[in-house]
């Protein structure tokens, strides 16, 4: 059913603009709100192939940015102007200055231009080695788009005015085409008209009751259902499983997560059955697994937890998102599972400023897994343009480093995280002693004097960090001794709490593979991280961020 839009503006587009070269694109998103930019791609070789259909007479640009916004993007123009076609590599600097890029890596397939639309096709490597361009990774990518009316002229292309935008996608890792039958049954898990307040970040949460079921049923397939205009607004979503001694009571109006006066139901929902974050599409289960419902063991109340995005601080804003399940009475082989693994979410995750690669790594220890297996999440940020601490936490501002792995067949495992012990971070800095007991937060430090009555956060601030004190923080921060906490499913506390653990010992590290500039890569035909794992959501912030399975 909710195909039934994307196919009827299909239709009405003028046929003229459903011609092209031939080649096969097999993924297509709107990229406006208003059915004026579409974005066609697929593998071509070695390379990645574009169509953009755009309704305009003029020029169209499309590129790749790390923000989203027009500063150090990699951009490409292109149109038909008086009957002849072109394309041109741009890039940006830091104030937004659009320049020619003197190493042309976009290739023109295929352009054509009617009384209303410009189509034009082309394809580049996923990886250039110009240092004005983005590569294409497996990881979500913000691409941005505009158009304006006239083409483009000596001068260069005319400012696009309102006629612009950005779109978190994943371009190498989308969800599959999978057409349901109509037949299919499906529901709901979708907020009802939340205000948005006018701050950075808001955590929303929200309870509801699975259907009535009389036997087993398996989820079959888990898409996001976005309100029209908020894509950029709703930055990932959760849905937990909340204990089941509960009257419908609980289903009140909804309330913001993490917040001191939040209910208290709230506080049992602990496993994480489904995790969607921005740039991601639908999620298929395999044919032999899905996720159980209908039984004593699965979920009767969930709960629907939103993170909601809004850096510019917009005023008036109702949303209606969420997620929607399809399901079904034939029963697969498997149930699948979700552990949450990785950093806790906490000021304890410390990244130093004004280095290129810092790493940061949680850790699931075979205490938790019973199985004398190791989880490790890896996480790396560039914080070159930073002159203060990064820290962890719960707003897009600061960061995460979260794996939320979907596997089968399910286990009594649900979260497994740890964090470095912070004493020990502190050390490195010169603090000596903090203030017991604790009475404030963030807590203070007593000794030495430079530090004395400053913050944690404070000190590291006023630490003077070069590059060479940041990678031996960073070493040391890696071989400190981690507190690991583990719990299990439907079970609110953690079931072990605390517990210290030392990293484990890696024989083989892993390695990413080369990156060869103008080659085919195998990034095109995607890969398996473990055979025991179906996939990842990787939650993270402002930063470069990376996950792996070792």
């Amino acid at each position: 059913m909710c195909r039934w839009p994307l196919l009827l503006l299909w239709g009405l587009l003028p046929r003229a603009a459903a011609g092209g070269s031939g080649w096969p694109f097999p993924h297509r998103t709107l990229l406006d709100s208003e059915g004026k930019y579409w974005l066609s791609w697929g593998p071509r070789g070695g390379r990645l192939a574009f169509r953009l259909e755009v309704r305009t007479a003029g020029y169209v640009g499309f590129g790749f940015s790390s923000t989203g916004a027009m500063a150090a993007a990699d951009i490409v123009v292109g149109g038909v102007a008086r009957g002849r076609p072109y394309l041109q590599d741009y890039f940006t600097n830091a104030n937004r200055e659009l320049r020619k890029d003197a190493q042309q890596d976009y290739h023109l397939e295929y352009a054509m231009e009617n009384s209303t639309h410009t189509v034009i096709e082309f394809a580049r490597e996923l990886h250039t080695c110009d240092l004005n361009d983005k590569s294409i990774t497996e990881s979500t990518v913000r691409v941005i788009w505009a158009y304006h009316h006239e083409d483009v002229g000596e001068a260069g292309p005319k400012y696009h005015e309102s006629n612009r935008g950005t779109k978190s996608l994943r371009l190498l890792n989308p969800e599959k085409t999978n057409m349901l039958s109509t037949a299919v049954p499906y529901f709901d898990l979708v907020n009802q008209d939340v205000p948005i307040p006018n701050k950075g970040t808001t955590y929303w949460c929200q309870m509801f009751k699975i259907p009535m079921l009389q036997e087993k049923h398996h989820v079959i397939k888990v898409e996001p259902v976005i309100q029209k205009g908020h894509e950029s607004l709703v930055h990932h979503i959760l849905l937990y499983q909340c204990s089941s001694n509960f009257s419908d009571s609980v289903l009140d109006d909804g309330h913001e997560c993490y917040h001191p006066n939040m209910p208290d139901a709230f506080l049992t929902c602990e496993t994480v059955i489904f995790a969607w974050a921005i740039g991601g599409e639908g999620f298929s289960y395999p044919p032999h697994v899905g996720l159980s419902l209908g039984t004593p063991l699965d979920p009767h109340y969930v709960l629907l937890e939103v993170h909601y995005d809004n850096p510019t601080y917009k005023e008036g804003l109702i949303d209606n998102s969420g997620l929607r399940l399809f399901y079904t009475a034939d029963i697969r082989k498997y149930d699948a599972g979700v552990i949450e693994a990785g950093l806790w979410v906490s000021l304890f995750h410390t990244i130093p400023p004004g280095l290129p690669d810092f790493r940061s790594e949680g850790h699931c220890t075979l205490e938790c897994l019973e199985e004398g297996d190791n989880l490790i999440t890896e996480c790396r940020y560039n914080t070159k343009d930073r002159a203060r601490m990064t820290w962890g936490g719960l707003s897009t501002r600061n960061e995460m480093c979260l794996s939320y792995l979907l596997y089968y067949p399910r286990i009594n495992l649900t979260r497994c995280a740890s964090i470095p012990d912070i004493m020990e971070q502190l050390q490195f800095i010169g603090v000596k002693e903090i203030y017991r007991p604790v009475t404030t937060w963030p807590f203070i430090i007593k000794s030495p004097k430079q530090y004395k009555n400053l913050s944690f956060m404070d000190a590291m601030n006023k630490f003077k960090w070069t590059k060479k004190e940041g990678l031996a923080f960073n070493k040391l921060v890696l071989s400190l001794p981690v507190n690991v906490r583990c719990s299990k499913t439907d079970n609110a506390e953690w079931s072990i709490q605390g517990m210290t653990a030392l990293p484990p010992d890696i024989e083989r590290p892993y390695q990413a593979e080369p990156l060869v500039c103008g080659a085919s890569s195998t990034s095109l035909r995607g890969n398996v991280c473990l055979e025991l794992l179906l996939s990842f959501v990787v939650l993270g912030s402002t930063l470069s961020t990376r996950s792996f399975c070792p």
